[in-house]
C-alpha cells in the first residue's frame, strides 16, 4: 500500500500533470470517436496485465475467472459492444492458468495426479487428436489447426483443476458459484419468457434466418438465456440440478435441501423454455443411475412414486406447446427430426467404416464449410458428440472416446463406494450423475463442445478424483490420529 501511495505522489509535479492531462485527453478522445467500444478498450488494456499477473499468481482466482467468462463470454458478444474476438481471452486465460502450472511445478513439483486411469486416457485422447494432422483423409490442416486449439487446450484444463484444486472449501466456493450463475440464468430465462428479448438479443435472432428457423419452433421463440444457444441453457440447468441432487444426500439441513430442492424447480422450470427435448429426459436418466447406486426400499419407493408422477406428464393430452415438446422428447419415434438424424447416421455408417481415422478435425460443421466447402463431409451435419467424433476422427477416435468415458464412470462408481466422508461423498455423487447424464446428452447433441459446458464437464471429472483424494488424505490423517 505505501509503495503505491509512492506512485501517486510522484505525479505531484508539473510534468507529472502534463502526463495526466495528456492521458485524460486522449482516453476522451477516444471514447468521443469510438463510443463505449473505446472506453471498453481502454479498460481493458489498463486491467488486462493486472488480471493476467493474477491468474498466474493465484491460480484459485484464474480458475474462477475462467469459469464467470465462459458463461457470460456470449451474452456480452450479443451486445455487440466491441469486435475484438473474445474467445481469444479465454484461450488466453487458459494459456495462463498452464503457463501458471508449469512455474508452479518448478518450484513444488507434483505429478501424482497423472497417475490415475483417467489422468491417462486423457493424456491418450489429446496425443490422438494431435495425431489427426497426419490424417490422409483430411482436406483441410487449416480446420485442424482451428479445432484443435480449441478442442486440447479445454481438454487440458483437467490436469490444471486436478493440480489447483486442494482443499474441500475451494470446492464449496466452486459450487456456489455454479449453482449462482445457473441460478442467474433460468432468472434470465423467465425473464426472456414473460417479458421479452432486449433489443439486442431481437437484432441477433433476425440477424440469420437459419437462427430464426432454429429457434423460432411452434410459433415460440427458444429461450437461451444468457448462454450461446438453447442447447448449451438447458443442458447448464441440468448440470445445477444434479449438483443439487448430488447435496442432498450430504450431511446438510432439512431447510437447506428444501432450498435445493426449490433451486431444481426454478433450474428445471426454466429449463423447458429452451424448447430442448433432449435435455428433458437427462435428469431422469441420472435419478435412474442414482437408484442403482442408492439402492434401498427408501430409494425404490421414490423411484416409483416419480415415475408415475412422469408418466402422467408424458401422456396428459395438452394444447401448451412447452409441454408437447416436452412429452415428445420420451417419443422419439414420433418426432420428425429424430428420424432425419437416424437416417443422417445411417447414410454416414459406410464411411465411418472405410476411414478410420475419420475425415480430420474440423472436416464438419463450421471448419467444414469455410475449409473445404466442396468436401464430401462439408454438408453434413453430425447433431450428435458421438457421431461427430466418429466422422472427424474414425472408428478407431470413437473407441477412444468411448473407453475414456467409460473410464471416468467407472471410476467415478469406484470412488463413490470407497469414499467415507459423507459431504465429498455428497460431491463426488453429484459429479458423477453430471457425467452420465452428459454422455446420454451426447449422442442427440453435441453437449461437450460450447462454452461453458465444456469447462464444467472437466472440472466435474477432475472433481471425481479430488473429492475421493481429499477424502483418502482425511482417512489417513484420523489413522494416524489413532495411532499415536
Amino acid at each position: 500500500m505505501n509503495g503505491f501511495i509512492s506512485d501517486i505522489q510522484r505525479f505531484k509535479n508539473p510534468a507529472g500533470f502534463v502526463v495526466l492531462l495528456i492521458l485524460s485527453i486522449s482516453t476522451a478522445f477516444v471514447i468521443k470517436s469510438s463510443g463505449i467500444k473505446g472506453g471498453v478498450l481502454i479498460f481493458l488494456a489498463v486491467i488486462g496485465p493486472i488480471i493476467a499477473t493474477a491468474i498466474i499468481a493465484f491460480p484459485k482466482f484464474g480458475i474462477i475467472a475462467l469459469m464467470l467468462f465462459s458463461v457470460f463470454i456470449n451474452f456480452i458478444l450479443r451486445m455487440d459492444l466491441i469486435s475484438f474476438p473474445l474467445g481469444t481471452v479465454l484461450d488466453g486465460i487458459q494459456a495462463l492458468l498452464i503457463l501458471g502450472f508449469f512455474i508452479k511445478q518448478k518450484y513444488t513439483p507434483d505429478w501424482s495426479f497423472l497417475k490415475t486411469p483417467v489422468s491417462l486416457m486423457i493424456i491418450v485422447w489429446i496425443t490422438y487428436n494431435f495425431l489427426e494432422i497426419v490424417n490422409p483423409s483430411a482436406e483441410s490442416r487449416m480446420a485442424w489447426i482451428y479445432t484443435i486449439r480449441g478442442l486440447a487446450i479445454v481438454t487440458l484444463t483437467y490436469f490444471i483443476f486436478s493440480y489447483h484444486i486442494r482443499d474441500i472449501v475451494f470446492i464449496r466456493i466452486i459450487i456456489k458459484i455454479i449453482l449462482g450463475i445457473s441460478l442467474m440464468g433460468a432468472l434470465y430465462a423467465y425473464k426472456q419468457q414473460f417479458i421479452g428479448f432486449t433489443g439486442f438479443e431481437e437484432a441477433y435472432l433476425y440477424s440469420d434466418p437459419q437462427i430464426r428457423d432454429l429457434l423460432f419452433i411452434g410459433g415460440e421463440w427458444r429461450k437461451f438465456s444468457l448462454f450461446s444457444d438453447p442447447v448449451t441453457f438447458s443442458y447448464n440447468m441440468v448440470l445445477s440440478s444434479i449438483i443439487c441432487v448430488g447435496l442432498m444426500f450430504g450431511p446438510i439441513s432439512i431447510g437447506k435441501k428444501a432450498i435445493l430442492g426449490g433451486l431444481i424447480f426454478i433450474y428445471i422450470s426454466a429449463m423447458l423454455f429452451s424448447g430442448t427435448r433432449s435435455a428433458y429426459v437427462l435428469l431422469p436418466a441420472a435419478l435412474c443411475l442414482l437408484a442403482v447406486l442408492k439402492l434401498s426400499k427408501k430409494t425404490l419407493i421414490f423411484a416409483m412414486v416419480g415415475g408415475f408422477f412422469m408418466a402422467i406428464v408424458i401422456f396428459i393430452p395438452t394444447s401448451n406447446m412447452t409441454l408437447y415438446r416436452f412429452q415428445s422428447a420420451f417419443k422419439p419415434s414420433n418426432d420428425i427430426s429424430y428420424n432425419v438424424r437416424a437416417n443422417n447416421q445411417k447414410f454416414i455408417q459406410p464411411y465411418i467404416r472405410s476411414h478410420p481415422m475419420g475425415g480430420g478435425l474440423g472436416s464438419t460443421g463450421v471448419w467444414g464449410s469455410k475449409f473445404s466447402p466442396n468436401s464430401f463431409l462439408a454438408s453434413f451435419p453430425p447433431d450428435s458428440g458421438y457421431v461427430r467424433v466418429a466422422v472427424e476422427m474414425g472408428w478407431i477416435g470413437l473407441l477412444i472416446f468411448c473407453v475414456l468415458m467409460f473410464t471416468i464412470l467407472k471410476t467415478g462408481i469406484d470412488n463413490y463406494f470407497k469414499m467415507k466422508d459423507p459431504e465429498l461423498k455428497s460431491y463426488c455423487l453429484g459429479m458423477l450423475l453430471i457425467v452420465f447424464a452428459f454422455n446420454i446428452g451426447n449422442y442427440p447433441q453435441e453437449a461437450l463442445v460450447q462454452y461453458p459446458a465444456n469447462i464444467f464437464f472437466f472440472l466435474v471429472v477432475a472433481l471425481i478424483n479430488i473429492t475421493y483424494k481429499l477424502d483418502k488424505e482425511k482417512r489417513n490423517e484420523e489413522s494416524f490420529l489413532l495411532k499415536h
